[in-house]
Order: structure tokens, then C-alpha cells, then sequence
């Protein structure tokens, strides 16, 4: 018999306002190209609903020009990281910009876009306490495409903590998969100090694995390069609609999002040998 505490408690995963516009159509049109908004569809013939979609956030939209004039001002509020990019965007892109990007009293940093429809978009993010500088990428570490060798994948792979147990035909074998591995590494040794690699195939969904850099290395921007270098190679070689994936621990989810990473449900199963008959 089922009590009141074995009921499950709701759960809500996410919220999209839905916005009266006067022509959807052309609203996607101005969210996906002068705003950013990658995802983007309509419904009917014309458009009379429509949406865009940017990580976790989405936004609708439905043809109403009665109510688009009457709800004139209407706001949304977006929390975004890396904003001083994204404001960058918007100028180079030349949203109309009706308050610049500074800092709030109530510890944001927030800007604000009107759109083609007369609604306000506030895009802010946490207010940091100056200016953020990164350390530079030492000169000396370069970033290229190239095989892994099973002894340079072992040594990364060891200097992170990795235990594998893996043959050197199976590593070889794994590593002979992958469409592409970006590689950073000391050229005046030539020493791999860095990895990423990609698997899929090659047409519709790509799958990043294996992102390592030596404990020496750390906290010293060779990861970020890394896969700045596999950013290039997807977005060179990667058919358009192409799902990305990977799979990271919550801490470091803002670090894939500096290259445009965004969370996603999903599930996964491994297969266990010693479950089967």
C-alpha cells in the first residue's frame, strides 16, 4: 500500500515564457542571427509558433500582434556566463543596446537588448570582484593534431591519476579509433603534455574523451587550448546539426562551456562481464 511518503515529489526541470510577437518568423529569425540563439524552429505554414534555444535556456514564441502591442515592454531575464563575450556579440552583431554592461547593486553584471518586438532581454551573470585575467598559455606549449602514442597516452594518463590495466594492442586499438586527437605538447622535447580525443561517426555525433593534461601542466591554460584546437577541427570537419557529446563531473562543467558545452539529461549504461550467464 502506497503512504503519503512513498509518493514522488514533482519535479521541475526547467521554464520557457512564451512571448506574443507580431511575426514569428521573423522574431527566430532576428533571436537566431543578431542575438546568438544557435537552436532555432517555427511551426505552421506560415509560422504562427516558434522558439530558440542557447545551452539551458529556451524561449517561445507565438504570433499575436493584438497582445505583441499590448504587451509591449515585456521582459526575460537570463543568467549567462563568460557575459563580456557575449556583449562583445551583441555590439559586433549591432543589437540595439539600451543599458550597457556594468555592475549592479544587487551583485550582477547586467546588460540590456530590446528587441525587434520592443521586449527587454537582461542578460547577466554573477558580478566578479575585478577583472578576471587568465594565465597565459606558457610560450613554449603548441597545440596541433596528431596520434597518440600508447606510452605518451600511458604517461598522461598516469600523471592524472588514471589506473588502467589495458594491453598495448586493446590502447592501440582505442587509440586507432579516434577521428581526430588534439595534442599539446613541449616542442623543445616534443613531450605530450596534454590531450583530447574524438570518436564518432563522423557524420551526425562526435564524442570528446580522454581530456587530459600532465599534473605539471595544470592550471596553466593547456587544457583550454586543447580543446580550443578541437573546437577548430569540429567546427572544420563537422557536418552541420552534428550532435557533440561528453561526459564531465558538475565541477568542471564551466570549463567545456568556455567552448560552447551546455548540460543535457541523458543516461548511460556500462557493460559488466561478470552480470551476463
Amino acid at each position: 500500500m502506497q503512504t503519503e511518503n512513498d509518493k514522488p515529489e514533482p519535479f521541475l526541470s526547467h521554464a520557457e515564457p512564451v512571448l506574443s510577437v507580431k511575426d514569428v518568423a521573423e522574431t527566430v529569425k532576428y533571436w537566431h542571427e543578431i542575438l546568438g540563439f544557435p537552436g532555432h524552429w517555427t511551426w505552421g505554414t506560415p509560422p504562427n509558433h516558434g522558439g530558440v534555444s542557447w545551452h539551458g535556456t529556451f524561449i517561445q514564441f507565438s504570433q499575436d500582434r493584438e497582445a505583441a502591442e499590448r504587451m509591449r515592454g515585456q521582459c526575460v531575464w537570463i543568467r549567462v556566463k563568460n557575459i563580456r563575450e557575449l556583449y562583445q556579440l551583441h555590439q559586433d552583431r549591432k543589437a540595439e543596446i539600451v543599458m550597457h554592461l556594468e555592475k549592479q547593486p544587487w551583485g550582477f553584471d547586467e546588460y540590456v537588448v530590446k528587441d525587434l518586438n520592443g521586449s527587454y532581454i537582461t542578460f547577466a551573470a554573477p558580478a566578479t570582484s575585478g577583472e578576471h585575467k587568465s594565465q597565459q598559455l606558457p610560450a613554449p606549449v603548441r597545440t596541433l593534431g596528431r596520434a597518440l602514442t600508447t606510452d605518451e597516452y600511458r604517461k598522461l594518463a598516469e600523471s592524472v591519476g588514471w589506473s588502467g590495466t589495458q594491453a598495448d594492442d586493446v590502447l592501440q586499438q582505442k587509440l586507432d579509433a579516434t577521428l581526430f586527437t588534439a595534442v599539446a605538447e613541449n616542442p623543445e622535447t616534443g613531450e605530450a603534455i596534454g590531450c583530447a580525443l574524438v570518436l564518432g561517426d563522423g557524420l551526425s555525433f562526435f564524442y570528446i574523451k580522454d581530456v587530459m593534461v600532465h599534473r605539471d601542466w595544470q592550471r596553466k591554460q593547456v587544457g583550454s587550448a586543447v580543446m580550443r584546437e578541437v573546437k577548430r577541427w569540429l567546427d572544420a570537419n563537422a557536418p552541420q546539426g552534428a550532435l557533440v557529446g561528453l561526459f564531465t563531473g558538475h565541477g568542471l562543467a564551466p570549463f567545456y562551456q568556455q567552448t560552447g558545452f551546455g548540460e543535457a539529461f541523458g543516461m548511460i549504461r556500462i557493460i559488466d562481464r561478470s552480470q551476463l550467464g
